[in-house]
């Protein structure tokens, strides 16, 4: 039976299209053959397989059948696949993040310029091409610290922070070293970080909320909760800059994720993305506001459901925290009796590719906990929230606080012993 709209929705582990059938919606799933979990398919129309970060590939895939019978949105939730998707937007001409929008926000060289261009957020900041221009970078800022990270980062891959010249020659050759195309030197911006779910419909941007991060030396984040305390004071600014930023880049539909640096000097844009945010942000949303944006990123745009017309004031509150046991080889792992959580276990022998496991069946619950890891594999270094591959532990509460501390008692229940020595 053919639905009234039809979507593609390329990458993403798992994509957010449970439920769409029921929506109305028929979605063509586009993925790297074996990159995504066979249950998906049941929600889809039919898979179609193409690298998701080729632009050209995936509009070869999806142009006959858009010819046979038009695509409303052609969508995606994952960073990588962002900038081509966006080509297959515009080479379809159909409404959504185009391709120009899609690689200002992807390259953070271009987002500072297109903030510089509109008088916002200023930052000082340099494209690097070399471990001297690092360094000259680093001297001439005349501060004690700063960073040197990829153009074109994700999952806080890369992301150093140096407090000398020569530490930032290094980082740069860190960089070129990982396959980096290039570097961006910034000012170091002291202060925590709180990020702005937002959805945008013709032009208009309602902010859903605020969370905030705790993060590590390496700037990745371990845990995230919603609403936002520390973010309280500043909501206003927060949500007027959220705004202006997303008209300096262009972004006029769907979902976006804004994180920001609450500095002395005020907010100040770290980085934006045009997509669902990670770490389970749209859950958190979900929980903390009353709005699900998973579901509004197949509704809102096709007119199924309002956009609000203004944000919404909290319901309650939402944490979600990674289990972070010593790197090495785990040798062990215990569950206190009677831990106040549902907990699932990735089964031994079994090999977990998804980012977060478990997840659609722990949104059930009002906390949940997933243990990714059994003994003889290796638990990683936190470099990188690739990295974070142990479990977590997500929670409601009556707020913030609350669910902060129902997951820090789950997560001390739930001991994963390693040998503390790190595979080579």
């Amino acid at each position: 039976m053919t639905l009234p709209y039809r979507v593609a929705m390329v990458g993403g582990r798992p994509a957010p299209i449970a439920g769409a059938r029921e929506l109305g919606i028929d979605v063509v799933l586009v993925h790297e053959e074996g990159s995504y979990d066979p249950g998906i398919l049941r929600h889809c129309e039919r898979v179609v397989h193409a690298p998701v970060n080729d632009g050209p590939a995936i509009l070869d895939v999806l142009r006959p059948l858009h010819e046979e019978r038009p695509f409303d949105r052609v969508l995606t939730t994952s960073e990588p696949a962002g900038v081509a998707v966006g080509h297959v937007v515009t080479a379809l001409g159909l409404p959504g993040v185009g391709e120009e929008t899609a690689r200002v926000l992807k390259d953070k060289r271009l987002t500072r310029e297109r903030l510089a261009e509109h008088g916002l957020s200023p930052v000082r900041h340099r494209l690097l091409h070399s471990p001297q221009d690092a360094a000259d970078f680093f001297t001439g800022l005349g501060t004690g610290r700063a960073v040197v990270k990829p153009v074109d980062g994700a999952a806080s891959r890369n992301i150093l922070l140096v407090s000398s010249a020569h530490e930032a020659s290094l980082a740069y050759k860190t960089i070129e070293q990982a396959g980096g195309s290039a570097a961006l030197g910034e000012e170091y911006l002291e202060g925590p970080v709180v990020a702005a779910d937002t959805f945008s419909l013709g032009g208009r941007h309602v902010v859903l909320g605020f969370s905030e991060y705790r993060i590590n030396e390496r700037f990745v984040e371990w845990e995230v909760s919603a609403p936002s305390r520390i973010a309280a004071p500043h909501e206003a600014e927060l949500r007027e800059l959220t705004e202006r930023l997303l008209d300096a880049v262009g972004l006029t539909e769907g979902p976006s994720y804004s994180e920001f640096v609450l500095t002395a000097d005020g907010p100040r844009v770290l980085e934006s993305h045009a997509r669902l945010g990670g770490c389970g942000a749209p859950e958190l949303a979900r929980r903390a506001f009353g709005l699900d944006p998973a579901r509004m990123l197949l509704t809102v745009p096709l007119g199924i459901d309002p956009l609000p017309e203004a944000s919404p004031a909290p319901v309650g509150g939402a944490a979600l925290r990674y289990l972070t046991p010593r790197p090495g080889t785990v040798t062990s792992v215990a569950v206190a009796p009677g831990l106040p959580a549902e907990v699932r276990r990735v089964p031994e022998g079994v090999t977990n590719d998804l980012y977060l496991p478990f997840f659609d069946e722990l949104k059930r619950h009002e906390t949940g906990a997933a243990i990714a890891l059994n003994p003889g594999e290796q638990v990683p270094e936190l470099l990188t929230l690739a990295h974070a591959s142990a479990g977590y532990v997500i929670s409601s509460g009556r707020d913030a606080d609350e669910a902060v501390d129902r997951c820090a008692r789950v997560a001390e229940g739930i001991r994963i012993e390693t040998d503390g020595v790190t595979a080579p």
